[in-house]
């Protein structure tokens, strides 16, 4: 891209200075700059500090006050009539304990020890009841911290929780930045994490889950359903409690330990923060609170999600700016969460939502359909995050390809560290489903690999939860098919399930050396994780079947599923120990059609992979930058991963000079991936 061009060189923008195709747009990215210095001197002036600002959650909801001794309770709900506390603690009287509204359209009262300690205690349950113009209506307040559903009833209702000792942590030593050089995340949801046909809780998964990660390598996980959902089969994208971890899977102390002891094994925990839409439900979640039909959501049809069923959050509106900011201080604060992937980072970006559209030009990122109020929010959000936690992680997942988003705000971004490669897993599966091995187009296989903003960096993956749900297959079944199930054994020579396993690691390994600069995998795949997932529900006679994770297949030594899991490990590990993600973008050095074989450079490694269906290739002769002696130190083929081990990894390999150039030869066996140092 020619960046010596009079438009850039003129450009105070870094970010322009290094895409000269956003010189025309300069103006939209400087006022987004300035409104965001804007908003941040008001803030400071009213509030001292940003950080201050996002304190909603330590004034509005039931908070204790040690100095006057007893509970404020404070609910923001300017176009309510009334508000009332109910609760254990006053026989669920509507009318015993009413609030006081302020000029701020913030309602409130004090009930002292005094009078309600016995009653007002650890454990008690309460709703805010709110009345409007519509009638009376017993709510959940909006920053309750935790929710509890009763087994008989299926309601939710808030719960008083202060325990009489606070959790002890014992992470005061982990720092990300000191752990977590590159990003190697395993994606996980506590409640399908165990074999059993249940919900899996947070103990659990510190207990058995942790230690397997540990020991596969990944330096990160992102902890999914984490905040307060009514419908377990949301897979805890439909927040109705976005202050109060998930009560089904254990109590607050529970979530503490778990990301305690992930810390204490050198692994950084991400929230799945769900900031780009609510449920709907008004029995459990915010909408219609004060009866306006907005208050926190956009009025009318703005205020609904076209394809999601659920409500928009108005981001324009100063509370909400403080309610949303709020809830990442207190997971950072609150929990040690280490950082946050915003789900539905394009649905918040754009009016239209991503609904249909396809990204193709610079006018779509900068024109009437963005939403500017989104755009400040996520500028003030990646601002709080980190100025509140060094190192902490920020991940979009945006699909549109928005300039700048992973930019620093001074060059002209928005501040997020990674944004996910969402067209790479989308890509696999296609290729799956639509062609032939034989078909498979290198150059087109690279390109989508290696497609990405210079400057931005990217989080690679093969699939994640998205590409497991219902209505679709994991890598591993689309390759195996019904062999997944009865042809597993280890001693079994299905020519199915070898093909399968062998393009199943050459895939992994393509896209976590293309692809970008951190890495995710979704809990269970990396052994191929047969199947689907699909949460209980009344479609399928409300089963556990699909929502766990059959660690026992992996850990089964008679069966095939080891071999992946081996090759996951032994990916992991390589990539992390040669600081693999922090190199430049690979360089192709090959490409060869006819023979399918692909090789590039990356952090001074040599990678080839033979795609062939059936060829393997004696004396393949190709270019290298670097004359030496190469060494095997991955091969796809071992028999350690469920190879044929017809390559010696155990010799080194010489470069010779041919047409002027250094060149090695090597036996390159078919749907192979190898992986070669110089020693």
């Amino acid at each position: 891209m020619d960046t010596s061009s009079p438009a850039v060189a003129a450009s105070s923008l870094s970010l322009v200075q290094h895409d000269s195709w956003l010189a025309p747009y300069e103006p939209v990215l400087v006022a987004r700059q300035q409104r965001l210095q804007q908003r941040l001197a008001e803030i400071t002036s009213r509030y001292g500090s940003l950080a201050k600002f996002a304190t909603a959650h330590q004034q509005l909801g039931l908070n204790y006050d040690g100095r006057r001794r007893g509970y404020w309770f404070r609910e923001w709900a300017p176009a309510a009539q009334a508000l009332s506390l109910i609760g254990d603690f006053n026989g669920w009287d509507r009318g015993a304990t009413p609030l006081q509204k302020t000029e701020s359209g913030v309602w409130e009262v004090f009930l002292p020890d005094k009078h309600h300690k016995d009653a007002l205690r650890h454990g008690s349950r309460f709703k805010v009841h709110v009345v409007t113009s519509a009638g009376g209506h017993d709510r959940l307040p909006a920053t309750l911290r935790r929710a509890v559903q009763d087994e008989q009833t299926k309601d939710f209702a808030g719960q008083v929780w202060r325990p009489e000792l606070p959790y002890a942590w014992t992470d005061q030593k982990f720092r990300v930045q000191n752990y977590v050089r590159e990003p190697f995340i395993y994606e996980c949801h506590v409640g399908m994490a165990t074999e059993e046909h249940r919900l899996g809780t947070y103990l659990e998964f510190a207990a058995s889950v942790l230690p397997r990660v540990q020991a596969l390598g990944y330096n990160c996980i992102q902890l999914m359903a984490i905040m307060e959902h009514p419908y377990y089969g949301s897979f805890g994208y439909h927040v109705a409690n976005f202050f109060a971890p998930s009560s089904r899977f254990g109590t607050p102390e529970d979530l503490k330990h778990l990301i305690n002891e992930a810390h204490n094994r050198g692994i950084a925990v991400l929230l799945d923060v769900v900031h780009s839409h609510a449920v709907k439900n008004e029995a459990e979640g915010l909408a219609n609170f004060d009866g306006s039909g907005g208050q926190y959501f956009h009025q009318g049809a703005r205020g609904n999600h076209p394809g999601w069923d659920s409500k928009l959050f108005d981001y324009s509106k100063p509370e909400v700016q403080q309610f949303l900011l709020s809830n990442l201080r207190y997971w950072l604060e609150e929990f040690h969460f280490d950082g946050f992937r915003f789900d539905g980072v394009t649905s918040m970006l754009y009016q239209h939502h991503g609904e249909g559209v396809a990204f193709g030009g610079y006018d779509q990122y900068f024109g009437p359909e963005v939403d500017e109020d989104a755009v400040l929010y996520l500028q003030l959000a990646t601002t709080l995050v980190h100025e509140l936690k060094k190192g902490a992680l920020l991940i979009a997942e945006d699909m549109s390809g928005m300039p700048g988003l992973c930019r620093p705000l001074a060059e002209g971004g928005i501040g997020f560290d990674y944004r996910l490669a969402m067209g790479i897993p989308d890509y696999w599966i296609k290729l799956l489903k639509h062609k032939r091995d034989e078909e498979w187009n290198l150059g087109e296989l690279w390109y989508t690999l290696t497609n990405r903003r210079v400057g931005e960096k990217t989080l690679a993956y093969a699939e994640s939860h998205d590409q497991a749900l219902v209505g679709d297959k994991t890598l591993a079944h689309w390759l195996l098919d019904a062999a997944i199930y009865d042809r597993m054994h280890r001693d079994d020579p299905s020519d199915i399930v070898a093909r399968g396993l062998a393009l199943h690691k050459l895939i992994r390994l393509l896209t976590l050396a293309l692809g970008g600069e951190a890495y995710l995998n979704f809990i269970g795949n990396e052994f191929g994780h047969p199947e689907w997932v699909d949460f209980p529900r009344e479609g399928n006679n409300w089963s556990y079947q699909h929502a766990r994770r059959q660690w026992s297949l992996a850990d089964n030594p008679t069966l095939k599923f080891q071999f992946l899991q081996a090759f996951d490990k032994a990916m992991v590990t390589t990539a992390r120990q040669r600081r693999l993600l922090a190199a430049a973008p690979a360089q192709k050095l090959n490409e060869d059609n006819t023979n399918q074989v692909l090789i590039f450079e990356r952090a001074g490694l040599i990678f080839l992979f033979n795609f062939h269906v059936t060829a393997s290739i004696a004396d393949y002769r190709f270019f290298v930058p670097q004359p030496g002696r190469y060494r095997i130190i991955l091969t796809s083929d071992s028999a350690e991963f469920g190879g044929f081990q017809r390559v010696d990894d155990t010799l080194s390999y010489e470069t010779f000079q041919e047409d002027e150039v250094s060149k090695l030869s090597l036996y390159v066996t078919n749907r192979t991936a190898l992986v070669l140092a110089r020693v």
